[in-house]
């Protein structure tokens, strides 16, 4: 099996394996299947996302008097957004902090794998008239209609194929997206492609002995991808950034399998209008961690902290 076609399909055993220890909270449905045009009313439900419905959950606490965070969840290529909930368990978190949390799907291809059409590399292998960009703008909208959200507080966190998509939405909707975080995923080997209208605040996180998306950077067939590294510094010059690497954090322990704190975390200060620019380095991590609850957690609030100006 080609390495374009296995990634995600092991995240089903990983959620698998864990399902028994999440946390509490799960991604409640809004409505049923609408029109391909949009958001629709069907027997008064709200939906949201039209042909490929959206997943929400809405904290208890939303009662519409101000306006609160969007948190966007992409999953990987051929899984869904409920196998990535299980894995990243970030429901209980939109509860507790008070954030939106959407959880879209990818188009099925001609072998039934859920994918994201995130650019030239990945994973559109079939070549498939998706205008993911387009939906998921939509979605954004659709959901802003239906709820009180922040403009400035509007967020994607992928993994692998979702994370190349995040990556995307940060390069064609950067007046809609304030931050990404990706797990294992990539920008564009084409750095010229993404032309950011505003600086957008960036993690990138990824284990060194990830052999699907290789953290040195590889291809899929004809299609290269760069490497973690570069794809942080892609960013360097498109936020502004200074290009010195302040590693003095302190390692965190991200991977459950991983004696100690394994992952190494490095910025790159100074970047445009207050945006945060970050590679957090697995060291010895798979495509697929078994992650801690520390993942969520620190994801969660790098995102939060860097709203658009």
């Amino acid at each position: 099996m080609r390495a374009s076609a296995i990634l995600g399909l092991v995240l089903t055993a990983a959620c698998s394996s864990t399902e028994s220890s999440n946390a509490t909270g799960s991604v409640g449905s809004v409505g049923s299947v609408g029109s391909a045009a949009g958001s629709s009313s069907t027997g008064g439900e709200l939906v949201i996302g039209g042909d490929r419905p959206v997943k929400l959950v809405v904290p208890s606490s939303y009662d519409g008097s101000k306006a609160v965070p969007l948190v966007v969840l992409l999953h990987g290529y051929s899984a869904n957004g409920t196998l990535q909930e299980l894995y990243f368990k970030l429901a209980p978190y939109a509860e507790d902090l008070g954030f939106i949390y959407a959880v879209p799907e990818g188009t099925p291809d001609a072998g039934k794998n859920k994918f994201w059409n995130a650019g030239d590399a990945c994973c559109n292998f079939g070549k498939l008239d998706v205008d993911d960009s387009g939906y998921l703008t939509k979605v954004i909208d659709e959901i802003s209609g239906a709820y009180k959200v922040d403009a400035k507080r509007v967020f994607f966190i992928g993994h692998s194929n979702g994370g190349f998509m995040s990556y995307r939405m940060a390069c064609e909707h950067a007046d809609k997206v304030a931050a990404i975080v990706s797990l294992a995923g990539a920008m564009t080997a084409t750095p010229t492609a993404c032309k950011p209208s505003e600086p957008v605040s960036v993690l990138q996180v990824h284990g060194t002995a990830d052999a699907t998306v290789l953290y040195e950077g590889g291809n899929f067939g004809a299609s290269p991808y760069p490497s973690a590294q570069t794809t942080v510094l892609d960013w360097v010059s498109l936020n502004g950034c200074s290009t010195t690497v302040d590693a003095s954090s302190p390692p965190i322990d991200l991977e459950k399998n991983l004696a100690g704190a394994e992952t190494k975390v490095e910025r790159y200060p100074n970047c445009k209008a207050t945006t945060a620019l970050e590679l957090w380095t697995i060291e010895g991590g798979s495509h697929i961690p078994v992650l801690t609850a520390e993942f969520t957690k620190r994801t969660i609030e790098f995102l939060l902290a860097h709203p658009k100006p």
